[in-house]
Order: structure tokens, then C-alpha cells, then sequence
């Protein structure tokens, strides 16, 4: 009978005494995570959840996103479920109110002769850039001391290209996701949607940040004419054509391009140790179209936020699929948590020893005291 592991917690200490299985390790909480998307944070608080941890984001009175931990020190409620009042949040239960740096401001019913508690919630640094929220769970010392910046979109904004989004909900181990994205060799599971054909890995680069693989492929597209968008919606106009596939594991997010025309990003928000959320976004390259770059700016704007998400059948389509065989795996280690396949991917096995370097690293900087 093979003896199976209690499931970790997302606080579960990892240290090198731990099982070097990277599907029992943590994120290293150094970095910028993706929590929601811009539009996502109205007038409303929105609770979402980073690795275990309940966070409530919300925007002040000046429209600036802020995040604090998702939970009232009076009864211990969610204060996502409560609502925003002068740029501050008010907790639904007893309408205590908090601002932006979780002090507690007012407390409605308090007596003349009693004073606001000293009680202050978690606040996380947080930033809206290029259309997602991107927060920063981990040391504060570190993020200054090391100037850590969040991975951006350049593209988001640039009106050469063009966007689609689409949401990842898996109920997986966030390493299942990120080697699903850097293993090119299981293109036949997406035949009705891929946009690229028999890769082959032709160089690895590997640092402590990232994992960089060249693959030489082939390509469906190539959107170097007005009328080669087409490609994009009849699949009969497509022609094969060698093209560098370029795959990089950015910790903690995921980057790729196929030649000049197509870039697309997973930008990564572990839940739990079984649970991953990610916002896969697409762009689509204009940058052939010379005469277009020479129209009105306005024009050219709405052109982009005309054709935002053309590519959403194809994104959502191989979304699901990868999210079935991600789930089947997260089951099967369940199951067998001691089970090791082969593996012939190089870039599997740098993938797994930069994850197990990023989690040694934060567990380093807790032991050192930063």
C-alpha cells in the first residue's frame, strides 16, 4: 500500500528538509501576482484569494486601487462583503470602517468616552498596470531593497496590437500549469486551435528568475497583408511556414511569441496548493500594417477595442482542453503522489528546479529575517 502525504496548506513551511516534489511547494511570495483584472474593481469590493491568503481590493477616493487583508478584526468577517464609503471600506456586519492603510477610522456606535481600537489589518502593495491589479504579497524590505517591478504588458495599451482574455480555473498545482505552457509536444491535443505545428526544442536558457526555450515550429499564420487577418477566422486560408516559437517561465508568469505576429502571456495567481487561477492573454500583431499606423489616433483606437477578444473561440477553446488533462493530473498525483514518469522535455525538468529554487529562496529570506 503506498503511504500517501497529508495535503500541504498553502502555510505549510517549505524548507530543505521538505520533499523536493515540486507539487508540494509554495510560491515564493517575492514577486508580483496577478489578482484581477482592472475592470473587475469598480465601485464595489472585491475579494479574491492569493495562495491561501483572503485579500479585499477596492478603489479610494481618487479612483487608486488598494488591497487589504479580507477580514474584520472585530468578528473576523469578510469585509469584501461589506461595501465602500468615502474611499474607505465599512465592514457589513457592525459598519466598522477602514481606510486605505487598515487602520480602523470609525466605528458607529462608539461612546464619547471610548476610544478607536489600535487594531490595523494586513496591507498589501498593490498597482493597477496595463488593464490587471498586481499585488505583492511578500517582504516589503525586499521590495524596496531589490526594486522588484511587476512583468507588465507593454502591449496591453500599444495600438498595434490586439487583445483577447481568457480565464484559467483549474484545480491543479500551479507547476501542472506552468509545465502544460513551456511543453510544445502536445500540440495534438489542440489541433482545431493551435496556431503552430511540429516544434522542435532547439536551445535552453536557464538563470534563477527564468527558464527561456527556442523551439523551431511552424506556423498556421503569417499577418503580413490586410486580408491575411482572415487567417485568424477560416482555417482553409492558413499555410505552414517555419517560425521561431519562443516559450519563457518569467517567474512567476509565462510569456511566449510565434514569430513577429503573435504574443500571449499567463499571468499567474495561485489559489491554493490545489487550485491555480491565470489570465491568458492574447495579442495579435498589427505592426505589419504600415498604412495603418499612419491614420488618426482615435481611428487606430477604435480599431483595437473593436476587434478586443477576436481570437476568444480560439483561447477558450484550448483553455479547456488543457484544463481536463490538468485536472486528470492533479488527480492521478493524488492517487499516487510517489509515482515519477519519464520525462524527455528538457524544459520540464529546469522548470521544476526553478520553481524548487524560488521556493527555497523565499524560505531563505524568512530564515535570514526579510
Amino acid at each position: 500500500m503506498v503511504a500517501i502525504p497529508p495535503t500541504p496548506t498553502p502555510d505549510t513551511p517549505v524548507d530543505s528538509a521538505v520533499s523536493k516534489d515540486v507539487r508540494s511547494l509554495g510560491i515564493n511570495s517575492n514577486h508580483w501576482y496577478v489578482v484581477a483584472r482592472a475592470d473587475e474593481v469598480t465601485d464595489k469590493p472585491l475579494g479574491v484569494m492569493l495562495w491561501g491568503e483572503a485579500i479585499v481590493l477596492f478603489r479610494d477616493t481618487n479612483g487608486h486601487i488598494q488591497a487589504l487583508e479580507d477580514r474584520c478584526p472585530h468578528r473576523q468577517v469578510k469585509l469584501s462583503q461589506g461595501e465602500v464609503v468615502d474611499g474607505e471600506l465599512e465592514c457589513v456586519y457592525h459598519g466598522w470602517r477602514f481606510n486605505a492603510a487598515g487602520k480602523c477610522t470609525e466605528i458607529p456606535y462608539l461612546a464619547d468616552n471610548q476610544k478607536l481600537p489600535g487594531c490595523t489589518i494586513r496591507q498589501f502593495p498593490v498597482q493597477e498596470l496595463d488593464g490587471f491589479i498586481w499585488l505583492y504579497p511578500g517582504d516589503r524590505d525586499q521590495l524596496i531593497a531589490a526594486d522588484i517591478k511587476p512583468l507588465g504588458l507593454p502591449e496591453w495599451d500599444h495600438l498595434n496590437y490586439i487583445a483577447t482574455v481568457s480565464i484559467i480555473d483549474v484545480e491543479a498545482h500551479y507547476s501542472f500549469l506552468i509545465e502544460n505552457l513551456m511543453d510544445m509536444y502536445h500540440g495534438r491535443l489542440h489541433d482545431d486551435y493551435q496556431a503552430w505545428a511540429d516544434p522542435v526544442l532547439a536551445n535552453l536558457e536557464m538563470t534563477d528568475q527564468r527558464v527561456d526555450v527556442l523551439y523551431d515550429a511552424q506556423s498556421y499564420y503569417r499577418i503580413d497583408k490586410i486580408w491575411s487577418v482572415s487567417q485568424l477566422f477560416f482555417p482553409a486560408l492558413r499555410k505552414l511556414h517555419p517560425e521561431e516559437l519562443r516559450v519563457s517561465y518569467i517567474y512567476p508568469h509565462w510569456v511566449s511569441t510565434l514569430g513577429q505576429d503573435f504574443k500571449i502571456c499567463c499571468l499567474f495567481c495561485p489559489i491554493s496548493p490545489t487550485h491555480t487561477r491565470a489570465y491568458l492573454v492574447h495579442f495579435t500583431s498589427l505592426q505589419a500594417f504600415h498604412r495603418l499606423h499612419k491614420l488618426p489616433v482615435p481611428f487606430r483606437r477604435w480599431i483595437k477595442n473593436s476587434l478586443f477578444g477576436s481570437a476568444q473561440k480560439m483561447l477558450d477553446g484550448l483553455v479547456a482542453q488543457d484544463v481536463l488533462m490538468l485536472e486528470q493530473e492533479q488527480q492521478s498525483y493524488n492517487e499516487n503522489p510517489l509515482y515519477k514518469g519519464p520525462e524527455f522535455n528538457r524544459a520540464m525538468i529546469s522548470v521544476q528546479k526553478l520553481i524548487r529554487q524560488q521556493a527555497q529562496s523565499r524560505v531563505a529570506s524568512i530564515h535570514n529575517g526579510t
